[in-house]
């Protein structure tokens, strides 16, 4: 009796790993960074990122030529000016290449904001849409085969022209 149950034990353990060893993982793979360009949408963000920073470099391209426009008019009248007066100007010239400055990096860092406040909401909407073509084929992993990504060889199904058409473009 004994010995029937340990058979039968065995059975079900030897019959239950090779149900297992014969589950197939199904692997996918997909270019992230060409699906992101590809989306309307962020070419529309980028058109608005780019947009935002011709503002700014317009801004401190017209802050660097009135500084340079006080240099040439304050080298020019030295001569004329006190020693006080000219270490005045020196200090307000340094003010203002100092704020110019500042309003580079305000630019670059509200630049990286704006970025990641338009991108998220894009990059999550391409992550779901990933997700749900590859519940729909039954997808265990997918891989990202964006150049330099470390994906080496692709020979698993690419899933982007699904997720263009989830996405609807």
């Amino acid at each position: 009796m004994k010995q029937i149950k340990k058979i039968a034990v065995a059975l079900v353990l030897f019959v239950a790993a090779s149900s297992f060893v014969n589950a197939q993982t199904k692997i996918a793979h997909i270019d992230v960074q060409k699906l992101l360009s590809e989306m309307p949408e962020m070419k529309a963000a980028e058109a608005e990122l780019k947009k935002l920073q011709e503002t700014y470099r317009a801004d401190i391209e017209g802050s660097m030529t009135e500084l340079r426009n006080k240099y040439t008019q304050y080298s020019n009248e030295s001569s004329a000016k006190s020693k006080e007066e000219n270490e005045k100007r020196a200090l307000e010239l340094q003010g203002f290449e100092k704020n110019i400055g500042e309003a580079q990096q305000k630019a670059q860092m509200d630049l990286q904001q704006k970025q990641a406040e338009l991108m998220g909401p894009i990059t999550e909407k391409a992550k779901k849409a990933i997700e749900d073509v590859a519940a729909a084929q039954g997808i265990d992993y997918v891989m990202d085969a964006t150049q330099g990504s470390g994906l080496i060889v692709a020979k698993g199904k690419d899933i982007l022209p699904a997720v263009k058409k989830q996405l609807g473009f």
